[in-house]
């Protein structure tokens, strides 16, 4: 099989398909369109070839003159998660007098669905993609590695990005958080969050976190994990199961702030001393923390920041004079809140 173009924004061509199939593009086309006569076993080597490379058809080819429509493919994992609206709007706000239009897709943390997603929007030749994650199958990797147009990889910069990055280090806000709470006397702490079999994010969180609690001669005393959506009434389920489990608990430390708000409510219904009986945590540092009857310690995970310089690098303004290629590692904010105690 031929190697993909050493060109990263040229895009693949029926050519590319066809040196790697051994087949003519004619053939090719036949295959791609579903249309003709054509053996199995030159249609399982096609579709073989154009998968391994990461070819998408085109779907607007000979309707444009430049081949390029004015949208932005903007791919995140979910739209429940009170993250990725901020994220939006920061990809929104900067892309606005460029003429570029975003349009999303949800993957709900699937990787298969990413890859569904991620076909259908090259296949209409965006002018680049904002994808969440570094992590994807190898099929997903190649059609972005030979898109043609610039992508960023958001959210993350712990690994090693397609084309642009731009994120926070998860694993060192992590690190980060279990430093404030052994600064502040916590010893017996726990962990309650998503049970991460594709959240990456989350779980590079909780390796640093542990990393962090280790280097102080501590690791976690119990933990406490759910599948789904984040919300206050599993944030307050968990929290009662694990305290009841664990009574011995004297920090939680959350996911996300959904969950720790709902564990901040169930503590205080049920006239727990936060934070001098037991200290809480979340993360993503969320406007729903303002309502709240005590601020829940969290970090800000720069999320409308991370939206805007992503976007900046699709319409065109590097940061750094590459063409490209760019790692932007913003620096997450920790919140102490009122539920970690005063050193």
């Amino acid at each position: 099989m031929t190697r993909p173009p050493a060109d990263p924004r040229r895009p693949l061509t029926l050519r590319d398909v066809s040196e790697a199939s051994g087949v003519s593009e004619m053939t090719v086309s036949r295959v791609l369109r579903n249309r003709g006569d054509v053996s199995d076993t030159t249609r399982e080597k096609v579709l073989g070839a154009a998968k391994a490379l990461g070819y998408v058809p085109n779907k607007i080819a000979g309707a444009l003159a430049s081949q390029r429509v004015n949208l932005v493919g903007v791919i995140i994992p979910s739209l429940s998660n009170l993250v990725f609206p901020e994220v939006l709007s920061g990809i929104s706000a900067e892309l606005e007098d460029t003429g570029l239009q975003p349009v999303m897709g949800v993957t709900n943390y699937s990787p298969a669905k990413e890859e569904a997603v991620l076909y259908e929007m090259l296949s209409w030749r965006p002018s680049g993609v904002i994808i969440a994650g570094l992590e994807h199958t190898d099929t997903a990797r190649a059609m972005l590695e030979n898109a043609g147009v610039p992508v960023v990889e958001i959210m993350d910069v712990d690994g090693v990005g397609v084309d642009s990055v731009v994120g926070i280090s998860h694993r060192r806000a992590g690190l980060q958080m279990a430093e404030t709470i052994v600064a502040a006397g916590y010893r017996h702490i726990g962990f309650l969050g998503t049970k991460m079999p594709e959240d990456h994010r989350a779980r590079k969180r909780l390796e640093g976190f542990k990393e962090g609690l280790a280097a102080a001669g501590l690791q976690l005393t119990d933990e406490e994990f759910y599948s789904g959506g984040s919300a206050l009434l599993k944030g307050r389920e968990m929290t009662e199961a694990i305290l009841k489990r664990s009574p011995q608990l004297d920090f939680l430390y959350y996911s996300n702030d959904m969950i720790g708000a709902g564990g901040l409510l169930w503590c205080l219904d049920n006239g727990i001393d936060v934070p001098g009986r037991v200290g809480l945590a979340g993360f993503n540092g969320v406007d729903l923390l303002d309502g709240l009857p005590r601020r829940l310690a969290t970090m800000d995970a720069c999320r409308r920041e991370i939206g805007r310089k992503a976007a900046e690098i699709i319409a065109g303004r590097p940061h750094s004079g590459l063409i490209g290629g760019e790692v932007i590692e913003l620096e997450p904010t920790l919140q102490p809140g009122d539920t970690i105690r005063r050193v």
